[in-house]
């Protein structure tokens, strides 16, 4: 297998200029690059840029993919959005990583040893960036649990490095009702299913993302005088897009520091999680077993149904056979053998295999010398010599 390396990076709050993408084109000849994106793709040599120094200058947020078994997702986020005692708490070595620069945090999701061989021999890394990039807006809003499912990952995985007397680091509501971008991130970084779902047991229920019209009029209200003329610039010299994240990442923070409601739901341990994982497993396969039974039931339902049809005419479903015999290609006599496979079962079920002996052999009487139509009627135990 070749080798093979996916980057891609994105501008969301603000777009690059003509001197950034110039420097960026200076990193990579090949890269494709526009205002609000870099994207390249290696099957020999390296990339000569450095993603996290990339992610603190330029882009907010970065998936890199590459067949040795790896995948990483990083998102750049104001200082503002997030509370350090949530960072401290949430991050884990190797797995989740959350580094403060002087105006933003880094957040690195990392799947370093998978062992999903088939995923990384097809993975070509397109399509993550429009699945996870949602992850980064859903922080802003002060929702925490794509860094709940960083720190899951590990504790799903890695029973050395996750005892099961440790907590869990912080009650996170929702994590029964996981959104699409939560969903992705669990998939892109191979989260055990089992263990998803047992974290979702027992997880307070997401509060409704409304906001409040009483709660945002307190803080228009308080806003200085300095801050409202900013906004109001960004806006007359065309910056819109950067003066409404300007003011949400604000107005998030400001709903974060407000007294939050008490909750009585106690810190889960690793043990309890991986007890309701199991549980959660055994569920899980008993009802793969009782659909794969009604699947079965339901196929041969459909099967004795369409075997019942042709046993109410069987002169027609010899004649059925005799064109792709004739054609005489070993299409033709595929065909032909899966209609006598069938019209054989028929007989079985509805008639005697007797009955069907008799009548092949005087199908046959004609093609005994098609060789390789007789192979596969014998292949399929269904004439004999």
């Amino acid at each position: 297998m070749s080798e093979y390396q996916y980057y891609e990076f994105l501008a969301i709050d603000r777009p690059l200029t003509e001197d950034e993408v110039a420097e960026l084109r200076g990193i990579s000849t090949r890269a494709t690059i526009t205002p609000i994106s870099f994207t390249n793709e290696y099957n020999w040599g390296n990339f000569k840029g450095d993603s996290e120094k990339l992610m603190q200058r330029y882009f907010d947020a970065h998936v890199y993919v590459a067949n040795w078994m790896t995948a990483i997702f990083m998102l750049r986020l104001p200082i503002e959005a997030l509370p350090e005692e949530a960072a401290k708490a949430m991050a884990v070595p190797y797995t989740l990583d959350i580094e403060a620069t002087k105006t933003h945090w880094i957040i690195t999701w990392s799947l370093e040893e998978s062992e999903n061989y088939d995923r990384f021999g097809m993975e070509d890394g397109h399509g993550w960036m429009a699945r996870l990039a949602p992850i980064r807006d859903e922080l802003l809003r002060g929702d925490l649990r794509s860094l709940y499912i960083g720190w899951l990952a590990v504790a799903a995985a890695d029973a050395e490095m996750m005892d099961d007397e440790e907590t869990e680091p912080l009650t996170v509501s929702g994590l029964g009702n996981l959104t699409a971008a939560q969903r992705a991130l669990a998939e892109f970084l191979e989260v055990d299913i089992d263990f998803l779902a047992a974290a979702g047991m027992g997880s307070p229920a997401a509060p409704h993302g409304e906001l409040s019209g009483k709660d945002m009029d307190r803080w228009i209200d308080a806003l200085p005088r300095d801050e409202v003329k900013t906004i109001l610039k960004q806006l007359l010299e065309g910056k819109g897009q950067q003066a409404e994240q300007s003011i949400r990442n604000r107005f998030a923070a400001w709903q974060r520091s407000l007294p939050a409601d008490t909750t009585d739901t106690p810190l889960r341990t690793v043990g309890q999680l991986r007890q309701n994982a199991e549980k959660t497993r055994r569920i899980r396969l008993e009802k793969q077993k009782r659909d794969r039974k009604r699947r079965e039931i339901r196929r041969r339902e459909k099967r004795e149904a369409y075997l019942k049809n042709l046993s109410n005419n069987f002169p027609k479903a010899w004649e059925s056979v005799r064109e792709p015999v004739e054609r005489g290609s070993g299409r033709g006599y595929d065909e032909a053998c899966r209609i006598l496979v069938d019209i054989a079962e028929a007989y079985t079920l509805f008639a005697t295999k007797k009955q069907f002996q008799t009548e092949l052999k005087a199908f046959m009487a004609d093609h005994m010398r098609r060789k390789a139509l007789i192979q596969r009627l014998l292949k399929a135990g269904i004439w004999k010599d």
